[in-house]
C-alpha cells in the first residue's frame, strides 16, 4: 500500500475500526486504546500514525496476537498527547458513526426489558420478561438479584434476536433501573448475600425512627435532599450489615460489595468476577441517602452515623460516559449511560430546560422538575433529588413527587383479588360506570409517600355501600392514581411558583384513556403522551448515545420528541374540587394505623 503525504481521511479510519469490530476483535483492541488513548481522536493529531495504523489494518489482519502487539505498539507514540485534554477516544467515535442504533437495558420493579433504537428514537425492537415478587412478611417485598441479571441477559439475546441487528451495530448500551432497591453481594463469587431489598419494602421502619430521634426525620435533608424514610437505600443497607451473619466485617474489607440494580447490572455486564466495574451515576447515588447534593460524592459524616464502610460503595460517576465495554451478546459493546429510571424518563422526554417537567406511571407514579444547576430544598414534602449529569458538564438537579403505589393497586386487583386476568381490562370495567360510585381507595400499602411520607399509614376503602360493583372498584383504582398526581402537582406548584400548564406523560398507564381523561379532568391542564411513552429506556439509550457521540448534542434529541395524543379538561371546576376534597378525607383516615 502506498502512503501519501497529507492528512489521512478520517471515515477510511473509522472503516478500518470498523472491520475490528466485525472480525470480533474489538476486545483486543479496546484495551491498549482505551488504557493510552481515552481522549478524542488521537489518530487525527498525528496522521503519520494514522497511516502506520491502516497499513497494519490492511496486512490481512493477521493472527489476534500479532494484531494485539501491533496496536499495543502503534498506541505507544500517542500517550505524549493524553496531555490535550481531549474527551474521548476515536475508537468509540469511529464505532458510533458506523453503528446505527442505540441499545437499553430497563431493569424495572416487576419486570426487565430490553429496546433498541435508531437515531430517530424510533423502537426497533423491545423483549420482556417479568421476574418474581417475593413477600417474606407483611411490608417486606424482595427480588431474587440472580434471576434479575439471567432475565436481563434474556431478553438482551430476545431483542437482537427480534431485530435481527448485529451487535456491531450497536453504538452503546445504556442501563436504567428501580431506584432504591438495593443489593449487597460476594465480590469474590458474584453472589447476594441476601435478597434484593426492594424500594417499596417497609422493614427498616425502626432503623428510619432511631435515627430520627436525634434532628427528626428531616435530619439528613439538607445535605441529601431526603427524608428518613424506609424508601431509601442507606437503611436498607443498614439492615443487611446487621442481620446478615458476618457481613459488615467481610464489608470492611472491601470483600462484599453494594450497589442498587445499575451497579449490580452493570458489575456483571462488564465482566463480574472477572473485572467487572463497579460503579453508580449520580441520579442514583442521590438516592440512597448517603450523598451529598453538593460534592456529587458519599458523605463521611452520614457513612459514619449509619455505620456504613465505603469500601463496600461504588464509584460515582456521571450519567453519560463510557464506563467500559459489555461482554456476553453485547461484546465490546461501549456501556456508557447509567441512569435511575424516573430520571431516564425526564431525560427521555427531553425535560432539558428549567422548568420542564414529566410523570411517569408503572409500578409507582413519579413527577420531576428540572430545577437546573443547583439543588432546590423543598417546603412542600417534595424530594431534592438528581436529575442527571453529562460527561464533565454540570449535574442537573430536580424537585420530585414519588407515589409508592398505582400500577401495583391495578396488579393488587389481578393478582390478589383476581378481579381480571390481563391489567389492560381494567379499563373496560371502569368505563362501564360514569364514576366510582363514591368510594375512594387510597393505597397506602407502604406507608404513604409524597407529600405525606407517613411511614404509619396504610391502605384504605372508604365510602362503601351495597350500590358498589366490581366496576367502581376498577374505576377507584385508576382514580386514585390522578388524585395522588393532582397532591404532588399542587406541591410542586408551591415550591416552583409556577404553576405547569400541561404535563407530559409516560409510562405503561398511560394507554388507558380513561385514566388519562380523568387525569387532565382532576388536575384541570392539558395531559400529553409522546410518541415514544416507554420513554425510561429512551432516556437510558439517550445518555449512551450521546457519550459515543451517536447524538452530538441534547438539541438532536429534542428533534426526535413527537406528541402522540393530548388530554383536554372536561370537567367543571366545581365537581373537581369536591371529588378532591372527597379524597384528601380519605387519605387522612389511613393516618395511624401502624403503632
Amino acid at each position: 500500500m502506498q502512503l501519501t503525504s497529507g492528512p489521512v481521511d478520517a471515515d477510511l479510519i473509522f472503516a478500518i475500526w470498523q472491520r475490528f469490530v466485525a472480525t470480533g476483535a474489538l476486545d483486543l483492541a479496546l484495551d491498549p486504546i482505551v488504557a493510552m488513548s481515552r481522549q478524542r481522536c488521537i489518530l487525527r493529531c498525528n496522521p503519520y500514525a494514522a497511516r502506520e495504523m491502516i497499513c497494519i489494518c490492511e496486512a490481512e489482519l493477521a493472527d489476534r496476537r500479532s494484531r494485539l502487539s501491533d496496536l499495543i505498539a502503534l498506541t505507544r507514540p500517542f500517550t505524549k498527547d493524553l496531555q490535550t485534554g481531549l474527551s474521548q477516544s476515536l475508537l468509540y467515535e469511529g464505532v458510533a458513526s458506523m453503528a446505527k442504533y442505540v441499545a437499553a437495558v430497563d431493569q424495572g420493579t416487576t419486570s426487565t426489558r430490553c429496546m433498541i433504537f435508531d437515531h430517530a428514537g424510533r423502537v426497533v425492537a423491545v423483549d420482556q420478561k417479568e421476574h418474581m415478587q417475593i413477600y417474606p412478611k407483611p411490608g417486606w417485598v424482595e427480588h431474587d438479584a440472580l434471576e434479575i441479571w439471567a432475565r436481563t441477559q434474556e431478553v438482551v439475546e430476545g431483542a437482537l434476536r427480534k431485530s435481527g441487528v448485529d451487535r456491531s451495530d450497536i453504538a452503546a448500551v445504556g442501563v436504567t433501573n428501580q431506584r432504591e432497591t438495593t443489593v449487597v453481594w460476594d465480590k469474590a463469587t458474584g453472589r447476594p448475600v441476601y435478597n434484593a431489598i426492594v424500594w417499596q419494602d417497609t422493614r427498616t421502619d425502626q432503623i428510619c425512627n432511631e435515627l430520627a430521634q436525634d434532628g427528626g426525620q428531616d435530619r439528613f435533608r439538607a445535605k441529601v435532599g431526603l427524608p428518613l424514610a424506609t424508601y431509601f437505600s442507606g437503611p436498607k443497607i443498614m439492615w443487611i450489615l446487621e442481620n446478615v451473619p458476618g457481613v459488615r466485617e467481610r464489608a470492611e474489607q472491601g470483600e462484599v460489595l453494594f450497589g442498587n440494580i445499575d451497579t449490580w447490572l452493570i458489575w456483571n455486564m462488564t465482566g463480574g468476577m472477572n473485572g467487572g466495574i463497579h460503579i453508580t451515576d449520580v441520579s442514583n447515588a442521590s438516592r440512597t441517602m448517603l450523598m451529598n447534593l453538593e460534592t456529587l460524592d458519599w458523605d463521611g459524616d452520614i457513612l459514619r452515623l449509619m455505620g456504613i464502610p465505603r469500601a463496600m460503595l461504588p464509584k460515582i460517576v456521571p450519567s453519560s460516559a463510557v464506563y467500559g465495554t459489555a461482554v456476553g451478546a453485547l461484546h465490546g459493546v461501549p456501556v456508557a449511560g447509567d441512569l435511575g429510571d424516573q430520571q431516564a424518563a425526564l431525560f427521555g422526554q427531553t425535560c432539558y430546560s428549567v422548568g420542564e417537567a414529566k410523570n411517569t406511571y408503572g409500578t409507582g407514579c413519579f413527577m420531576l422538575l428540572n430545577t437546573g444547576t443547583k439543588p432546590v430544598q423543598s417546603q412542600n414534602g417534595l424530594l431534592t433529588t438528581v436529575g442527571y449529569k453529562i460527561g464533565d458538564q454540570p449535574a442537573v438537579y430536580c424537585l420530585e413527587g414519588s407515589i409508592a403505589v398505582t400500577g401495583a393497586l391495578v396488579q393488587w386487583l389481578r393478582d390478589n383479588l383476581r378481579f381480571f386476568d390481563f391489567s389492560a381490562h381494567i379499563e373496560d370495567y371502569a368505563k362501564a360506570v360514569e364514576d366510582s360510585g363514591g368510594i375512594y381507595i387510597v393505597p397506602a400499602f407502604s406507608g404513604l409517600f409524597a407529600p405525606y411520607w407517613r411511614s404509619d399509614a396504610r391502605g384504605v376503602i372508604v365510602g362503601l355501600t351495597r350500590y358498589i360493583t366490581k366496576n367502581h372498584i376498577c374505576r377507584a383504582v385508576l382514580e386514585a392514581t390522578a388524585y395522588q398526581t393532582r397532591e404532588v402537582l399542587d406541591a410542586m406548584n408551591k415550591d416552583s411558583g409556577v404553576d405547569l400548564t400541561a404535563l407530559k406523560v409516560d409510562g405503561g398507564m398511560v394507554f388507558n384513556n380513561t385514566l388519562m381523561q380523568f387525569q387532565a379532568d382532576i388536575l384541570g391542564v392539558p395531559v400529553i403522551r409522546p410518541t415514544v411513552s416507554e420513554t425510561t429506556a429512551l432516556g437510558a439509550a439517550y445518555a449512551a448515545g450521546l457519550a459515543v457521540g451517536f447524538w452530538k448534542e441534547v438539541d438532536d434529541l429534542r428533534a426526535n420528541w413527537g406528541k402522540d395524543h393530548e388530554w383536554l379538561p372536561q370537567m367543571d371546576a366545581d365537581k373537581r374540587e369536591r371529588l378532591y376534597r372527597g379524597w384528601k378525607k380519605a387519605v387522612t383516615r389511613t393516618f395511624d394505623w401502624v403503632e
